[in-house]
């Protein structure tokens, strides 16, 4: 397991633009998508499934003007209308997307079988102007894992190079999250198998790292854990952890501060001085029995992220 290659898709310029009060212009997004590139990021997801066409404007500028190595994708949901037009549009900018079908039987269509009709014609047709496309299912640990695996195997029959696997309400454990995702590993075998965590249990980078133990290829983020709700799996946790276990990301872990400090800026959402990795205080110390042996109290080397620690007397 150790020294395994594992794909970080950051979804900040996504995920980001759902947190209340947050609206990221052009020129900020371009910001962040190139801090991004800097800190070594190779896919960005840049399209919302609920504004496809006002965010491919942001990519079109991003791909004319910069020259970046960062693989734009996005999401399209297979059961809209308009969804035709978003593929179309999708696959003249986008190097990649996904299309999304809910799992949960909440959600329309309210039918397992119309589900997976429409996911099968959504994927046909979007394979006939682009070949790397995946599928995307949210609330998968909200359904059914029989109907998951079948809805799934259906969409790797008809092409699909990627299935990403969605804890939409962040409800799920690590212990349920690696059962599901070597399940369905086991059952996909060669196909890319991405998961997707939101943190509203505060259980986001555990259920990552979970993923990632049963088989996971890849693993969606969001700097600074940015997102709706109580955000998703932060890069910086996520990344940092999988370097101390032994796991390859392509992260440039030195810029994971630099890149903090950009969306902290661009979002306006002010990152909590106790977080883990990138915190203003992950490296003071104030007790007095920290002092004869500092680094004994520390779960990485400063150094690793260019950060330092701090003796304080207050």
């Amino acid at each position: 397991m150790s020294g395994r290659n594992v794909t970080i898709r950051d979804s900040t310029l996504r995920e980001g633009m759902d947190v209340p009060g947050v609206d990221f212009s052009i020129q900020q997004r371009l910001r962040i998508a190139t801090s991004l590139d800097s800190a070594g990021v190779s896919e960005a997801e840049v399209v919302a499934p609920s504004r496809v066409l006002k965010d491919l404007e942001f990519v079109k500028v991003l791909k004319t003007q910069y020259n970046l190595g960062l693989k734009t994708s996005g999401l399209i949901y297979s059961q809209n209308p308009t969804c035709k037009e978003e593929i179309e549009e999708a696959s003249r900018y986008l190097d990649r997307f996904d299309l999304l079908m809910p799992v949960s039987l909440k959600r329309k269509p309210y039918d397992k079988k119309t589900k997976i009709r429409l996911l099968v014609e959504a994927l046909k047709y979007a394979l006939s102007y682009n070949h790397d496309i995946g599928v995307g299912f949210p609330n998968s640990t909200q359904t059914e894992p029989s109907f998951l695996l079948e809805i799934a195997k259906e969409a790797v029959k008809n092409g699909a190079s990627r299935v990403t696997i969605y804890d939409t309400n962040g409800t799920s454990d690590p212990f349920t999250v690696y059962s599901l995702i070597k399940h369905i590993k086991d059952e996909l075998g060669h196909i890319k198998l991405f998961f997707h965590a939101h943190n509203d249990l505060g259980l986001a980078t555990a259920n990552s790292l979970a993923a990632v133990y049963s088989g996971a290829d890849g693993l969606d983020v969001t700097v600074n854990g940015l997102g709706d709700r109580a955000g998703n799996a932060s890069l910086e946790q996520v990344a940092l952890n999988l370097y101390l276990k032994g796991f390859s990301t392509g992260i440039k872990l030195e810029k994971l501060k630099e890149l903090s400090k950009t969306v902290e800026e661009e979002s306006g959402i002010t990152v909590y001085k106790l977080a883990p990795v990138i915190g203003d205080f992950v490296f003071s110390h104030k007790s007095p029995g920290h002092l004869e042996k500092l680094e004994l109290f520390e779960a990485f080397d400063p150094g690793l992220i260019a950060s330092f620690r701090e003796v304080s007397n207050t």
